[in-house]
């Protein structure tokens, strides 16, 4: 591990060095991807620092045990009481940190939002699970663009779909990817008895054009007109968009924007995304073996989360946990949701690395 941090070390300063040459700062588009790379290797540098130092105050004490002087060693053995257990803390934080980074966490995304089986109860909820996750961007301080909204017969929404902007926004959502699941009495039953209903969420990695390998002449681009409620557009103008890559086949398409112009970055960040997926099946069947990523296939059949509303539980079906604060994820805190969320996979990767 030494060596690795040394070497990590050593990229360390050649990336400070770079960002002190003036010359960088005329080329935004490089200077951008070594100031994240610099940024993103930081907090690891800290660790090995405070690390290298422990680690020499460590070798000090016990050249002290060797002393014929018995307060010397005294003094040796109530540092190593202190210092071991500091350096065991931090090469777990350091085994952490140096799990490989999932490229796409610090992208922005495309969330989408549908109702699924329960009629107009799984609208209502769908609605629920948006000002969930409204409340948690409104504390991360992200930004949020809402491009397509489908109302349902007797409220709520029976599709939302929303662009969001900020840091680590992928890192953070990509878990929320499946099947949402509600048990409660609806407004609408006169029995009082429970129902269960469902809602669907995607989460889309927003890519620059520059970062995948595309060939636009190997892309053939459809317009057709837009079906089902949402604006005066439908059904007048073809606004929707279908996208082929000729070489895999893959196909994407969109209407749920307003424009034309909306519905083709939608549709082609589906398809980066696709043809992401397909170039990474390979290495992922590999892992698969070792363990199963808590992300899943993002299909939203894959039911992930139940949202019991009687007894005020929630629980993650993935990682087995359950909560009985309710009231306050539906405001929004889900944060302890996604943290343990993200050690799980953590936890995961790192195992199948030691393990293979």
């Amino acid at each position: 591990m030494i060596d690795k941090l040394t070497a990590i070390y050593s990229r360390y300063e050649q990336l400070e060095e770079q960002l002190g040459n003036p010359d960088l700062v005329s080329d935004l588009s490089r200077y951008k991807k070594v100031n994240k790379e610099y940024k993103d290797l930081k907090p690891l540098i800290e660790c090995y620092l405070i690390y290298a130092d422990i680690i020499g105050n460590i070798n000090t004490a016990q050249e002290m045990l060797k002393d014929n002087d018995f307060d010397m060693r005294q003094m040796a053995h109530e540092e190593l009481s202190v210092l071991l257990p500091q350096k065991l803390a931090l090469e777990e934080q350091i085994k952490m940190l140096l799990i490989p980074k999932d490229p796409a966490d610090s992208k922005n995304v495309i969330l989408e939002i549908r109702s699924g089986t329960g009629g107009d109860e799984a609208a209502i909820f769908a609605s629920d699970l948006f000002r969930m996750y409204s409340r948690y961007m409104e504390n991360k301080g992200w930004k949020t663009e809402v491009l397509d909204v489908t109302e349902g017969v007797l409220g709520g929404y029976s599709k939302i779909v929303l662009e969001i902007q900020g840091d680590e926004v992928y890192g953070h959502l990509k878990f929320e990817s499946g099947a949402h699941r509600v048990q409660r009495v609806p407004k609408t039953e006169s029995q009082g008895r429970v129902h269960t209903s469902a809602a669907t969420v995607a989460i889309i990695p927003v890519w620059e054009d520059e970062e995948i390998n595309i060939n636009r002449a190997d892309l053939k681009i459809d317009t057709f007109r837009a079906s089902g409620a949402g604006g005066q557009h439908v059904n007048k103008t073809e606004s929707a968009i279908r996208i082929t890559h000729l070489p895999t086949g893959i196909v994407s398409e969109s209407q749920d924007g307003r424009s034309q112009h909306q519905n083709k970055e939608i549709a082609m960040q589906k398809l980066y995304q696709r043809i992401l997926d397909q170039q990474t099946a390979a290495k992922q069947s590999e892992l698969a073996a070792q363990r199963k990523s808590l992300v899943g296939s993002g299909d939203r059949s894959e039911k992930i989360r139940t949202y019991n509303y009687p007894q005020n539980r929630c629980t993650d079906h993935r990682i087995n946990l359950t909560l009985y604060n309710l009231d306050q994820i539906m405001d929004g805190q889900i944060d302890g949701i996604i943290e343990a969320l993200q050690v799980a996979e953590n936890a995961r990767i790192l195992e199948g690395s030691e393990n293979g």
